[in-house]
């Protein structure tokens, strides 16, 4: 078993040698550790990992997400330690088989998040908030090109970050604020007694645009079911997604927040 680096004192008091298992799953960028009861998550202090630890603060008992155990920041490195998300991730092999009762889960979810008042939320991931966060990242050449969509980058799309980033800015769509996840794909999402369970992952989670996550889940739905994430690949017409969310989709602003998140 991987040991874990030495932990701060308010962190380490909580585990006291307990059993644990790194956490493969997903591609936050964090150290996800996970214990019979709790979750350990591990992630350089900056603008997400701070936001996650207000945002579960904020959203204490409006949705089922983590409760916050132990939160730690010390040299260079937030330690946020939080009970385990109850149910299971909804990119389970045994859900994507069924892809209507998943789809049927993720809309639920997805009017979950819509239906949380947000005229106090302390977190604004809109727009105009997203695009400096991006333009930090182009600048400090934080973004990577391996894992972008087929088309995103090269002789049919764009040359580099900076392109696409420049595009963003003179593209941008109307916006309408609800609460959203931020990173609305199925390993974040955790299901249960046929509803959503759980929301993990909330680093950007705030107020944004309905079609933040609306594009994400579409994305991320289309992975799974494609097989890219090692799950048997089953033929589903992702499209059945609006028909179950029972809206007509934009399709311009799908294209442009799974290209806006192309910077993340």
């Amino acid at each position: 078993m991987p040991m874990i680096t030495q932990l701060p004192e308010n962190i380490e008091k909580h585990i006291n040698g307990a059993h644990y298992s790194i956490d493969s799953v997903g591609q936050s960028g964090s150290q996800v550790i996970c214990f019979d009861d709790f979750v350990l998550k591990i992630s350089d202090c900056d603008e997400e990992s701070n936001n996650e630890y207000h945002m579960l603060r904020w959203l204490e008992n409006k949705l089922p997400v983590p409760r916050i155990i132990a939160f730690e920041q010390t040299d260079g490195k937030t330690y946020l330690l939080m009970s385990k998300a109850d149910g299971e991730m909804s990119c389970g092999q045994n859900l994507i088989n069924e892809p209507e009762k998943l789809i049927g889960l993720l809309c639920g979810g997805l009017h979950m998040l819509w239906d949380v008042d947000i005229s106090d939320c302390p977190s604004d991931y809109s727009l105009d908030k997203k695009l400096i966060l991006a333009e930090y990242r182009v600048n400090n050449n934080l973004c990577t090109t391996e894992d972008a969509e087929p088309q995103t980058y090269g002789k049919d799309g764009f040359k580099n970050p900076a392109e696409l980033l420049l595009w963003l800015k003179e593209n941008k769509p109307d916006e309408h604020l609800v609460l959203s996840h931020g990173d609305y794909c199925l390993p974040n999402i955790f299901v249960k007694n046929h509803r959503v369970s759980g929301f993990i992952d909330l680093g950007r989670c705030g107020k944004a645009d309905k079609y933040q996550d609306i594009a994400l889940c579409y994305r991320s739905l289309k992975h799974n079911f494609g097989g890219k994430f090692g799950t048997v690949p089953i033929k589903y017409d992702c499209k059945e997604f609006f028909e179950i969310l029972d809206i007509r989709p934009d399709w311009d602003k799908i294209r442009y927040y799974i290209l806006l998140d192309e910077l993340f």
